[in-house]
């Protein structure tokens, strides 16, 4: 079994930053990828930053590439999402989440998140 806790979410303005946390609990050895998604009323739950722990490459999506850093820290168990010049568009919960498998397709790897955490609401104003 496998819990995630994430912290961390606030409102600030907008410009500011925020860093988000996801703890790790329980069977976490061998988790092949962790990221983060996001999603706001009314839209669909995506995916805002992935880390695959084969080699720590990390894919970061379009909209955030160069504000927002995905990292983990593995002593403490603890996934991380700094985010940097934040925008109104950058309202909504995010959750952390990570997968038993990878699944490949043309595009690239892709995380098959099956855990979750409860969300964090970020609300940039």
């Amino acid at each position: 079994h496998v819990q995630l806790v994430e912290s961390g979410g606030g409102s600030v303005l907008a410009g500011g930053s925020l860093r988000l946390s996801c703890t790790f609990l329980g069977n976490i050895t061998n988790r092949p990828c962790m990221g983060w998604l996001h999603q706001a009323p009314g839209k669909s739950r995506d995916e805002v930053a992935v880390l695959f722990t084969d080699g720590t490459r990390t894919y970061v999506s379009d909209f955030a590439r160069g504000r927002f850093t995905i990292s983990r820290d593995q002593a403490k168990n603890t996934l991380y999402l700094q985010m940097d010049n934040l925008k109104p568009t950058d309202t909504a919960m995010y959750f952390c989440a990570t997968a038993d498998y990878v699944d490949y397709d043309p595009s690239g790897p892709q995380c098959v998140y099956n855990y979750w955490g409860q969300g964090t609401q970020v609300t940039v104003s």
